[in-house]
């Protein structure tokens, strides 16, 4: 009788490092490692070796970063969602891609098992699940963080697992950061950050110069959208790949995109994570230049508010929901318009606007002027006063004890 087959999700980081000899000790079963490239860059090299010779039975190494990008980085782009504030999803939306190439792996390999290596404590084990459940809910789910047979408690107990086993782990006991990369951002949690009192030192900030090393000069750049989506920067178009790294190397050089704040987890824990997202963060600012030409009023004001809803759906890892892609219809709708250029000044972590072009702008230069012009016969807004006021009016004369105008 054959072995069952589970598919992990495979990073080549501490906690999947040690989950394929875990898996096959504690499960008899065949490891599939599938290992997602969405940009994480040198932590590839060497992955599939690393895997084999830790007891894996087969390696997917799926570059999926195209996809990422067009599939999910852009339409969360456009939604302008940003979780409680600030944060600009980086880790949310890459897991519900991974698990979703997960699950199509399994059904080619005939896998009834797939296992991941997020804790209990987190929102991954969240992403993870339910897009399992939502695509392929026969498939069996491992989580060895949650298995009563898990009996690694801490970051340090899984480096004493690796080192005692000769697993090679990146990780040590004095630098021992969780870190998340992908072409979008890179995030840092754990260790002396763990504390909201400790400023991070230095060399958390593995993608971007810090402010202080940062250029004593500022940096124009220019961004190109059509409907919305990002197309050329600087007069050069660019696919969606070249276009996102052209971003980063700009924003990183400036220290663009270095947030450090105490989430909301959808467990129930408050967490603090230091994030570096400098071309996300300079698009996030580019488009939104863009519709503040574009969109009227209500509009805009109706996108800002479903921006939240969409956010918590990224977050909760709820993408793969109905509603998710209703709002993406709206979405799309929304930035029929959002067609133009927006031009940046980068300096020391600061982005801000020096111009914006659209092809159908809302915006009149002489209807905003002080000037006079025919569309607008400044003695209507006399009569507009009136009315808009009344309201006021009659509460003021009430108040005053005057009941007959």
């Amino acid at each position: 009788m054959s072995k069952k087959k589970v598919v992990l999700a495979y990073s080549g980081g501490l906690d999947t490092s040690i989950m394929i000899p875990w898996l096959k000790e504690n499960y008899d079963c065949d490891v599939i490692a599938m290992c997602a490239n969405l940009g994480q860059a040198d932590e590839l090299t060497g992955l599939e070796e690393k895997a084999i010779q830790t007891g894996a039975s087969k390696v997917y190494i799926e570059d999926l970063r195209q996809e990422f990008i067009t599939d999910y980085i852009y339409p969360t782009l456009r939604s302008g969602a940003k979780f409680e504030r600030e944060y600009l999803l980086g880790t949310s939306f890459g897991r519900p891609l991974i698990a979703k190439r997960q699950v199509e792996i399994a059904e080619q390999e005939g896998a009834t098992l797939v296992a991941h290596g997020a804790t209990g404590k987190g929102n991954d084990q969240v992403r993870f699940e339910l897009t399992y459940m939502a695509l392929n809910p026969s498939l069996q789910i491992i989580a060895p963080w949650k298995d009563p047979k898990w009996n690694l408690h801490s970051r340090e107990a899984c480096i004493d697992y690796a080192e005692a086993r000769n697993i090679p782990i990146s990780q040590s006991k004095k630098r021992i950061y969780s870190e998340d990369r992908n072409i979008w951002h890179i995030s840092h949690e754990g260790g002396s950050l763990e504390n909201p009192g400790n400023e991070p030192d230095a060399d958390v900030f593995t993608l971007s110069k810090t402010l202080e090393s940062a250029p004593d000069r500022s940096e124009y750049v220019e961004i190109e959208f059509e409907k919305g989506i990002p197309v050329s920067v600087n007069g050069k178009r660019l696919n969606a790949v070249q276009l996102v790294e052209t971003l980063n190397k700009i924003g990183s050089e400036n220290a663009i995109g270095q947030l450090d704040m105490v989430e909301n987890r959808l467990i129930g824990i408050k967490s603090r994570g230091i994030y570096e997202t400098p071309g996300g963060t300079i698009l996030y600012a580019a488009l939104r230049q863009i519709e503040q030409l574009v969109l009227d009023r209500d509009t805009l004001r109706e996108k800002d508010k479903l921006a939240i809803t969409y956010a918590d759906l990224v977050y909760d890892g709820r993408w793969f929901t109905p509603l998710r892609e209703s709002l993406d219809a709206f979405f799309n709708s929304v930035h029929a318009n959002s067609t133009g250029k927006a031009r940046l000044k980068l300096y020391k972590g600061n982005v801000v606007p020096a111009g914006t072009w659209a092809d159908k702008s809302l915006y009149l230069e002489d209807l905003a002027s002080f000037t006079d012009t025919p569309l607008f016969d400044q003695k209507d807004s006399t009569g507009f006063l009136r009315i808009y006021g009344l309201p006021l009016k009659v509460r003021g004369l009430v108040y005053r004890g005057v009941t007959h105008v």
